[in-house]
């Protein structure tokens, strides 16, 4: 099976990408997949030459010469041969620079393979690495641009005829400009390190609407790129172990590639560093989300062992949690109060979305009781959880609390759909959160809203440019935007810079962000109708909702192989369904 997870054979408006694995009925056995030979790593490096170059300092031909051999496929190899080089001719005052396009956003580095040069001292260049154009060409000391987390602002000298390897950042283009004057560089590659796992596509998902198949496969290739050693929330700021952001991770890695190791080793790493009452992260919400995740990752593999691992932790948490109750049901909850961005200004709509997830996590913390037979931990979680139930407060026009209190059974969901969640249905929503505004709006049987928030919002970053799903975005910066992947034209709005808010102000804007993958999971749970029923999906419920789709079909993965389904909506407005399922699968249906 091919498992590179990306080929980009065009680059047009939006940026057409292929995932293998992603459209028709599988091969027989071709959903296994056991890991890597022994003694083998997930996790690959591959070499990509430039796609593009989008811009060069000198187009007379005078201090930049055949830049166009940049494009070449590379060997990585430096020769005596000499020949098709790029050169680049510095001098007092001039600088010569280019800019490539590596045609998708992608975590790694820069090789760089020299050629022969008179004076053979090592000659000093300026790498900015970005994931947008805007990004590579600016610099840390004048711009929002920073080094946080990783390095994409640096300096480094070139040797004589060899090659170098620098940089570990998340990034699409690359800037190379020559810092010494009075120096000729000779440069046979410039590629771009590639490092990703390598595993199949096994969770697919195909309609008649090719903008949310597209969304899909972005969303699925955005979690994917942070599957690194643990899983992280950015690749190139947030390079980080964050326990809420891996919800709607984990949701879309469970729907597109099954079981990772990926997921219990984060789990296991956060759980580590946090002893109790600590919150992990120093969140509230975040232990929470901990407990939740715990869950969905036991329904979805039935690993009871794994869960038994941290049975006691679960326990005691939830102790801590119930804590952080006051006697007439209302969180008090301390350290860090956050939901997501946009959210945290509005303290009562924190609120709001805190006494839903407290709601959750003992529903939870009650199932996870049951499950080990702790009859006496049940019945405490569940009177904490009656307790919680006499308080709900107002989401204060807040879609994420909103959706919270809807799908913690504190709100009606109809209700909160057609007063909050449907009104203005684009505007007050996250890359994060939006995906529990989807979840939310499922519940309320608005599909159709649903998906025309997927094909505007999530399908708006396409728009731009994008090749992976953003820390946060707003619709709002469509109007009279630039596009991320080119020069910004005079007299349109250059939006990774000019927009952000809290922590992701302009440049510093992470356009890889795990957490906005959510399109991914909810498409296939929601629209393929793929649910969990019993662990380890010994029972699933396909119940479709094609909205205004006339047909889907994909796979999603079990542990005991691929579930295959197609449904297809007749003149009538009726849907026709195929299933294959592997044996050990009980299918239930809808009624």
């Amino acid at each position: 099976m091919n498992r590179k997870p990306l080929r980009l054979f065009a680059i047009g408006i939006i940026g057409l990408i292929i995932f293998p694995g992603c459209t028709g009925a599988p091969e027989k056995n071709s959903w296994r997949y056991d890991g890597p030979p022994e003694g083998r790593s997930e996790i690959v490096r591959e070499y990509l030459s430039p796609a593009a170059i989008i811009w060069t300092s000198d187009d007379s031909g005078r201090t930049i010469i055949n830049a166009e051999a940049l494009l070449e496929e590379g060997t990585g190899q430096a020769d005596l041969v000499g020949a098709n080089l790029c050169t680049m001719i510095g001098s007092e005052g001039n600088n010569p620079a280019i800019l490539l396009d590596f045609g998708m956003n992608l975590n790694g580095g820069i090789e760089i393979v020299t050629g022969m040069w008179e004076n053979h001292d090592p000659i000093r260049v300026r790498i900015t690495l970005g994931e947008s154009v805007s990004e590579a060409m600016s610099r840390v000391e004048t711009s929002t641009a920073t080094n946080d987390h990783a390095m994409r602002d640096f300096e480094i000298m070139l040797p004589w005829l060899g090659k170098i390897e620098v940089g570990n950042s998340g990034f699409r283009f690359a800037k190379i400009e020559l810092v010494d004057t009075d120096r000729v560089l000779d440069l046979k590659e410039v590629r771009a390190i590639y490092i990703y796992r390598d595993i199949p596509y096994l969770g697919s998902f195909q309609s008649n609407d090719d903008r949310l198949n597209q969304i899909w496969q972005t969303g699925a290739y955005t979690v994917h790129l942070n599957m690194q050693e643990y899983l992280w929330d950015g690749i190139k700021r947030d390079r980080l172990v964050w326990v809420g952001d891996l919800h709607p991770e984990v949701k879309s890695i469970l729907a597109v590639f099954g079981y990772n190791e990926v997921v219990p080793l984060s789990m296991d790493l956060i759980r580590q560093i946090t002893t109790l009452p600590e919150w992990m992260n120093g969140i509230s919400s975040y232990s929470m989300w901990w407990i939740l995740i715990h869950y969905e990752w036991y329904m979805h593999t039935g690993d009871i062992d794994y869960l038994a691992g941290h049975r006691e932790y679960i326990f005691d948490l939830l102790e801590v949690l119930s804590r952080h109750v006051d006697s007439d049901g209302r969180e008090i909850l301390d350290g860090h109060r956050f939901l997501d961005w946009p959210t945290s200004p509005n303290e009562q709509a924190v609120h709001a979305g805190l006494q839903a997830m407290m709601v959750m996590t003992f529903d939870v913390g009650t199932k996870i009781a049951d499950i080990f037979g702790e009859t006496e931990k049940r019945d405490a979680f569940l009177n904490t959880r009656s307790l919680l139930e006499n308080h709900v407060p107002c989401p204060n026009q807040n879609k994420s609390a909103g959706a919270l209190l809807a799908l913690s059974g504190l709100a009606d969901a109809e209700a909160m759909n057609d007063t909050l969640l449907a009104v203005n249905s684009h505007e007050g929503i996250s890359t994060f959160y939006g995906y529990y505004v989807l979840k939310a709006r499922a519940m309320a049987g608005d599909y159709t809203g649903a998906m025309e928030v997927i094909r505007d919002y999530w399908g708006g970053m396409l728009d731009l440019g994008a090749t992976t799903f953003w820390e946060h975005f707003d619709l709002s910066w469509m109007e009279n935007a630039g596009r991320i992947d080119e020069i910004t034209p005079e007299g349109k709005i250059d939006v990774h810079a000019t927009y952000g808010d809290f922590c992701y102000v302009g440049l510093r804007h992470s356009l890889c962000h795990g957490w906005a993958s959510g399109p991914t999971a909810w498409l296939s749970e929601y629209v393929l109708g793929i649910r969990v029923l019993e662990p380890g999906f010994k029972t699933v419920l396909i119940d479709p909702n094609l909205g205004d789709l006339e047909w889907v079909e994909g796979t999603y993965p079990t542990p005991y192989g691929l579930i295959h389904v197609r449904h297809e909506k007749d003149k009538d407005g009726r849907i026709h369904s195929e299933v294959n399922a592997p044996r050990e699968v009980n299918i239930v249906y809808h009624q």
